[in-house]
């Protein structure tokens, strides 16, 4: 095959213009993981004295059978689980409903992509005043006129069965307006001579909803869950700021458990087990969702 005129070898240009950016995934990426894997496997602590001694297994082996940091794991996997596909069909939902071109569509657009925007921080702070206990607090008051004051006021963040759930929500609210602007991007792109080829032949609202748009959604739909599920595994900042791991570990994470370890029990070597065991884990459940989403390509 004969080379386009005017075209030579472009491989030194392109090197050159992925340059910073393979520079910054080798510095900022690579080895810091690199690293935590072999710190994983000594008995390094801040502060210890040096030489660092080799340990082999013995990290894993403490923190698989360290209860806190199962039920961290479990806290985490129930976290993904819950808010991956419960925020991807809110925001297919929302994302349907402002591609109907209605009155006000900007504004409600706007509204809704708002809480992204804001710093996690500031969205945790305002949501411990939403759930603040006793009758006056924002979402006790809200429950009780919703059930015609048949709701008991409930410390939502100091309750074991609720305090994890209120996080949820919280994540789910701050989080949805991202995933639905990806998805009305995703629709504003389905050829409209697809539904009026499916109008033709008789097809009902439902009928274009579940073989026009959801197929032509795939991709898009994929890149929602997989974003959202590596932010889920990283849950962090809600649980400092709102819960601190309480009441009773009812909401610590594997995120929460390594930095705790790093800084409050100088555990060095402890940390990047976790670390090594995080990045399996999340690989794991990537890869998972990668060969569902091909199997649903070859089987449509």
């Amino acid at each position: 095959m004969s080379r386009r005129p005017g075209f030579g070898n472009q491989t030194p240009i392109a090197l050159l213009l992925a340059g910073p950016a393979l520079a910054g995934l080798f510095l900022f990426y690579l080895i810091p993981f690199l690293t935590a894997l072999l710190l994983a496997f000594t008995n390094l602590r801040l502060g210890s004295p040096l030489p660092v001694t080799f340990v082999g297994l013995t990290q894993f082996r403490r923190i698989f059978t360290d209860p806190d940091f199962l039920h961290a794991v479990a806290n985490t996997l129930t976290f993904a689980a819950a808010v991956v596909p419960l925020q991807t069909l809110l925001a297919l939902g929302l994302a349907l409903l402002v591609n109907r071109g209605l009155r006000g569509t900007v504004i409600f657009r706007t509204l809704f992509f708002m809480p992204v925007v804001f710093p996690m921080s500031l969205v945790a702070v305002v949501w411990i005043l939403i759930y603040a206990p006793g009758p006056g607090g924002m979402m006790n008051a809200g429950i009780d006129l919703l059930t015609g004051g048949w709701w008991t006021a409930r410390d939502f963040l100091r309750d074991p069965l609720l305090a994890l759930p209120s996080i949820m929500l919280l994540s789910i609210w701050q989080g949805t307006g991202f995933q639905m602007v990806i998805l009305l991007a995703g629709l504003q792109g389905i050829p409209e001579s697809l539904y009026e080829a499916a109008a033709l032949d008789g097809a009902g609202a439902w009928q274009c909803f579940r073989h026009v748009t959801l197929p032509q959604l795939r991709r898009p739909i994929a890149f929602v869950m997989f974003v959202t599920t590596i932010l889920a595994f990283r849950l962090f900042d809600q649980v400092q700021i709102m819960t601190r791991g309480g009441p009773d570990n009812a909401t610590t994470t594997v995120m929460y458990e390594t930095v705790q370890a790093v800084f409050a029990r100088q555990q060095v070597s402890r940390a990047s087990a976790m670390t090594v065991v995080f990045f399996v884990l999340v690989l794991g459940v990537t890869w998972i969702q990668r060969r569902l989403s091909h199997r649903g390509q070859e089987a449509s």
